[in-house]
């Protein structure tokens, strides 16, 4: 008589993990794996802009799997913001912000959004307020505006 194994047993993990530093940095140094020949073929301020770049796709991709994970009871219209924040040395804190769908710029130069979207605008721009020694700010209007990043 043959006996079948039973394999692994299925682990369970909290859709908020998707968004922690673990996910995240795996989530990079996969894109980074990835790229390796042009990441090689780089300066190194090119290489920490890189960097930067997967970690953002990594955010927005681990967003959305998550998203898709919780959205049993999906409401229509509604929109998502996913801050992340993390230590990057010293007192430095880097930001990441995804917004799903984009926010959309108005052309009186406001910004429009689902109230979630509005209320994460709301908390980035509060910490830009308590920032010592100025603030910088870029829209990654080169991947949809999806993307943006507080350094």
């Amino acid at each position: 008589m043959t006996h079948m194994s039973e394999g692994p047993t299925p682990v369970s993990i909290d859709v908020d993990a998707l968004l922690g530093t673990r996910a995240v940095e795996a989530g990079v140094s996969a894109l980074a794996g990835r790229n390796q020949h042009h990441l090689a073929a780089m300066a190194p301020e090119e290489q920490v802009e890189a960097a930067n770049h997967w970690r953002e796709l990594a955010v927005e991709v681990l967003s959305a799997a998550r998203n898709a994970l919780t959205q049993a009871q999906a409401v229509q219209g509604a929109g998502r913001a996913v801050i992340v924040l993390e230590d990057s040395g010293g007192e430095e804190v880097n930001v990441h912000v995804t917004f799903s769908p984009q926010l959309e710029e108005m052309s009186d130069g406001s910004i429009a959004g689902t109230p979630a979207q509005l209320a994460a605008m709301s908390i980035l721009e509060s910490i830009a307020g308590d920032a010592e020694g100025g603030h910088g700010h870029s829209h990654d209007d080169e991947h949809g505006g999806h993307g943006h990043s507080h350094d």
